[in-house]
């Protein structure tokens, strides 16, 4: 009986004692589960955190990608734009060389022409004597030559035939439009409003055109000007540049003019090669 109860407590002991060591093994594993468990679940916890953090990325990623596509169309929009500027610049840089050769061309036209007139006044004025001068007028208005010539000294009163006296001065007058073979030159025959009768003669829109014909022909068969150069015309009473009331104003407006201008066939190649507006 009592070696019964000493091998029942022997065998409690024992229990005891295995069930005391378990415990403090079992003890240890529920430490180092729980360690472990607390590991993973940090580590799932960071393994999220990373997911997390690598979708923001790749959304940072895309959203760059399209800032750079942006980005990349602008500068491609702006090297587009500047190259059209450039030529723009360039195709206005033409036009505006073009207008200033054009307006030089001009320039130098006009000049040459001023000096031609000039030249040919001087030479005219010198060639005339003093008697001569009193009867005929020589100025430049506009670009254009005029030889003002008395009635009383190239015709009789109410005619239109040429006087003796005025032939001399017509072939110094011929003479410098020889030299000066670049310029028309337009003969206008003008008179007062003292109305004119006579069998052959109408009017004074006759009498002046007769008179311009008159000097026209003579510059040409007496002193050998060429008749494709010259232009005769009348303009009657009605260009005076006196008053008609006055003997000395009517005397002033009975005169001829011979008008010598430049060319036009120059200025007319020059504005057909003005620059184009686009």
């Amino acid at each position: 009986m009592k070696g019964i109860r000493f091998l029942a407590a022997a065998a409690a002991a024992v229990i005891c004692l295995g069930s005391c060591v378990s415990n403090k093994k079992y003890n240890k594993l529920q430490m180092e589960y729980q360690t472990t468990r607390d590991g993973l679940l940090e580590c799932n916890s960071n393994s999220k955190g990373m997911e997390y953090m690598i979708k923001d990325l790749r959304s940072q990623n895309d959203d760059l990608k399209k800032q750079l596509e942006s980005m990349k169309y602008t500068l491609d929009q702006s090297l587009l734009n500047s190259q059209q500027g450039s030529v723009n610049i360039s195709k206005l840089v033409d036009e505006i060389n073009a207008s200033n050769k054009y307006i030089k061309e001009l320039i130098s036209a006009k000049s040459k022409s001023d000096s031609l007139n000039m030249a040919l006044t001087n030479k005219l004025t010198r060639s005339l004597s003093n008697d001569e001068l009193k009867d005929v007028d020589v100025k430049v208005l506009k670009g254009v030559v005029y030889i003002s010539l008395a009635d009383n000294m190239l015709f009789k009163t109410g005619s239109y035939e040429i006087s003796p006296r005025a032939m001399e001065t017509l072939s110094k007058i011929a003479k410098i439009i020889k030299d000066y073979n670049d310029y028309d030159v337009l003969v206008e025959g003008n008179t007062d409003n003292v109305p004119i009768s006579r069998t052959n003669i109408r009017n004074n829109w006759d009498l002046s055109t007769l008179r311009a014909s008159s000097v026209v022909q003579t510059l040409q068969n007496d002193f050998g000007v060429n008749p494709a150069r010259l232009t005769a015309g009348g303009r009657g009473e009605y260009n005076p540049i006196a008053d008609n009331d006055t003997e000395v104003g009517r005397q002033r407006n009975r005169r001829t003019e011979i008008i010598i201008t430049p060319k036009l066939d120059q200025f007319l190649d020059l504005i057909d090669k003005a620059p184009e507006e686009k």
